[in-house]
């Protein structure tokens, strides 16, 4: 058991490791930032791919998906969406008020997928808005449904031990 854990949470906290290295500085010109806009929306694509395709494995095949894949699928989405928050917050003075700082937006990102919401850092511009309603969409339609199928499988795995 012990393993069948760290081996997901090892991951998870490469991802957010890897969350805190990616270079991402303020002040760049229009090319960079097209560039990055693209790569962001490639890279969230390919996140949701991942959580909707981990998620099918366990619903078609109950017992055999891979709840270690669908957490890291999970945990990559969360780093996803605090990274374009905190792209956003840097790209655009005025977009969010209190996040100036990857830990401000990776507690954003978090504060929002659990509906918390403190009202310490919200977005205020219209850009920062229509990155926190695709946020929230995808936390509904897809984090959610995987969220689901994860509690669903473990529930079903530690009745079966």
């Amino acid at each position: 058991m012990r393993a069948a854990l760290g081996r997901p949470l090892l991951t998870g906290a490469l991802i957010v490791g890897l969350y805190y290295l990616v270079p991402v500085e303020p002040g760049v010109s229009t090319t960079v930032m097209v560039v990055r806009a693209l790569a962001t929306v490639v890279v969230g694509v390919l996140i949701t791919w991942l959580i909707v395709h981990q998620a099918r494995q366990s619903i078609r095949h109950p017992g055999e998906g891979s709840l270690a894949g669908l957490l890291t699928a999970i945990v990559g989405g969360v780093a996803f969406f605090a990274l374009a928050d905190y792209i956003t917050a840097i790209s655009a003075s005025g977009q969010f008020v209190g996040l100036t700082t990857k830990t401000d937006a990776l507690y954003f990102a978090l504060a929002t997928l659990t509906t918390v919401g403190y009202g310490d850092i919200h977005a205020e511009g219209q850009i920062a808005r229509g990155v926190v309603a695709a946020q929230l969409v995808f936390n509904v339609v897809i984090i959610a449904t995987g969220a689901s199928v994860l509690t669903r499988e473990l529930s079903s795995r530690a009745r079966h031990n």
